[in-house]
């Protein structure tokens, strides 16, 4: 694939890609879940997140239930993409996810992601690949804990 059409490739997918990056972890296992501190997750209520790849921002809020918060902080589910993390480490403040992203009409995408997290914030850093043996295109996600309370109007997780 020659440089130009990578490139085009990747100015159309970044949305995709940052939605993808952010969209698509599964859950946690309840018996890793268990094994975590309460300390040691993030709280439910309010949360802001910007999603950044190839230069494509995209901020969104939502209200995340107690009983969504596990599926939240391991990555939200999509209509769009359906994503796998045979790696995912997550323990005292540190997570390292990587896996792939695969959408309705077979369009496979690799992520890396790794950061910090606390109890009401987390960074994430990585990238995505667009097409096999083409380089990490970069990417981020962002969230902070707005409020413990959800205004009335907000839409939920």
């Amino acid at each position: 694939m020659k440089p130009s059409a990578i490139l085009r490739v990747a100015a159309v997918a970044a949305p995709v890609v940052a939605g993808a990056l952010f969209l698509g972890a599964p859950a946690q296992p309840r018996a890793a879940m268990t094994a975590q501190s309460s300390a040691d997750t993030v709280l439910p209520g309010y949360w802001e997140y910007t999603t950044s790849a190839v230069g494509v921002r995209d901020t969104e809020t939502k209200c995340v239930r107690p009983s969504e918060i596990n599926r939240f902080f391991g990555g939200l589910s999509t209509r769009r993409w359906q994503c796998t993390y045979p790696v995912r480490q997550v323990g005292n403040g540190n997570a390292r996810f990587e896996g792939s992203c695969e959408d309705r009409k077979g369009r496979r995408v690799n992520v890396r992601l790794n950061g910090t997290y606390q109890q009401e914030s987390f960074t994430f850093r990585g990238g995505a690949q667009l097409a096999r043996g083409t380089p990490y295109l970069p990417a981020s996600i962002t969230a902070r804990r707005i409020s413990a309370q959800c205004p009335a109007n907000a839409e939920y997780f």
